[in-house]
Parts: structure tokens; C-alpha cells; sequence
């Protein structure tokens, strides 16, 4: 009996830094628990150890660097044509340090997620750890949400809670998020790529599965 080929998600991924994030998804597209592939890893930091990781699992890397453009814009032009290159539909930032501008949005309309180490929106920008240790909260967490022109303000997919106990540090903390992460974002990718979510303004609705019912 011929099993019917399932269309895989074709993703690109921007990464500034170590890529755990990058290997969860990349682990989780090997052992197909979602239906998706990492077409191409692109980098703005030539020593990012997301380099290394994609070329360890054979993907496409590319690395740009800012200061080679005379623009914005002429940056962000070079990395869309590596990713519609790549037939890229979904684009993850995984740790990419960088604002996307408008033209990239406008490139990949609704089709641009990243992944915060907090429960947005309360802490957003850098050192989401520390401000949230600094502020004393109890629970906090990380975020999957689509990407607006706004630093880590638009509509939220997914979220994971953790708490934060007494002795905890900046590192301890972060080693905690991160395990939630690499949960969250390969489960996000999979209901994007099963067309589950849908935007109503600032809401993320996910559908049911039709396969669960």
C-alpha cells in the first residue's frame, strides 16, 4: 500500500548566536515529529555556532554581514533572496539580534516567527532573565509569536510558564526557558504548518486538528 507523500514546511532560519533553538527544530524535522525542513540557515555573525549546527545536519548557510550594505534595506534584500531562493514559506528567528524592517515583513506576510524568553508581554527586549529576576515575578517563561516592526510585540502563538525558584540565577533561569523552548517552537511550526492558525488582530485563534477528532 503507497502511503501519501506529506508536503513538508519549507523553513529559513536567522540566527545571531548559539542556535539551540535552531537545533530543536532541526532534531525535530530529522525524527519527523513536524512536518517541515530547514531549507537554508542565514547569520548577520560569521563565528555564530547556528552556522556550525546547520552545517553538521547538511543545510544551506549563508552569512551577511551588516556592515557590508549601505543600508538597511540593501541587508535585509539580500537575505529575502536567499530565502525565496530556497522556496523558503516560513521564516524562524532563533536568537537573531536584529529589528526586521518593513520590506521583510512585506516579503513574508504573517509568515515571520520568533521566539522570547519571557511571557510577553512583559519583558521584551534583551535580558528578559535578569528583568524578570530583577523584578521579582514568580512565574515567567518564553513566547512564539509573529514578528511586527515592534520589538517582540506581535500576536502571541504560544506560551510555556516557568517558575523561578529562590536560588535561582540569570543561567540557571535561562537553562530552564530554554528546555520550554525547544518544546514550544517545533509545536508552533507544526500548526503553521498544518494551516491551524489564524491572526484576528491581536489574537492567534488555532483551529482544532481534524486529524484528533
Amino acid at each position: 500500500m503507497n502511503l501519501p507523500l506529506i508536503k513538508k514546511l519549507k523553513i529559513g532560519v536567522l540566527a545571531s548566536g548559539s542556535g539551540t533553538n535552531l537545533q530543536a527544530i532541526i532534531d525535530a524535522c530529522i525524527n519527523n515529529a513536524i512536518d517541515a525542513e530547514v531549507k537554508i540557515v542565514i547569520s548577520d555573525v560569521s563565528t555564530a555556532s547556528a552556522l556550525e549546527r546547520a552545517k553538521k545536519a547538511q543545510v544551506p548557510t549563508a552569512y551577511h554581514k551588516r556592515s557590508s550594505y549601505p543600508t538597511k534595506q540593501a541587508y535585509e534584500q539580500a537575505i529575502i533572496g536567499d530565502l525565496k531562493k530556497h522556496d523558503v514559506e516560513l521564516v524562524c528567528l532563533a536568537g537573531y539580534m536584529r529589528l526586521v524592517g518593513k520590506d521583510f515583513l512585506d516579503a513574508f506576510p504573517h509568515r515571520v516567527i520568533n521566539i522570547h524568553p519571557a511571557l510577553l508581554p512583559s519583558f521584551p527586549g534583551l535580558d528578559a532573565q535578569e528583568q524578570a529576576l530583577e523584578y521579582g515575578v514568580k512565574i515567567t517563561g518564553c513566547t512564539v509569536h509573529f514578528v511586527d516592526e515592534q520589538t517582540d510585540n506581535g500576536p502571541i502563538i504560544l506560551q510555556a510558564a516557568v517558575s523561578i525558584i529562590e536560588d535561582d540565577t540569570v543561567e540557571t533561569l535561562r537553562q530552564r526557558i530554554l528546555q520550554e523552548e525547544h518544546k514550544i517552537y517545533p509545536q508552533t511550526i507544526q500548526l503553521f504548518a498544518e494551516g491551524r492558525l489564524t491572526i484576528e488582530g491581536r489574537r492567534v485563534r488555532i483551529k482544532t486538528n481534524p486529524k484528533s477528532q
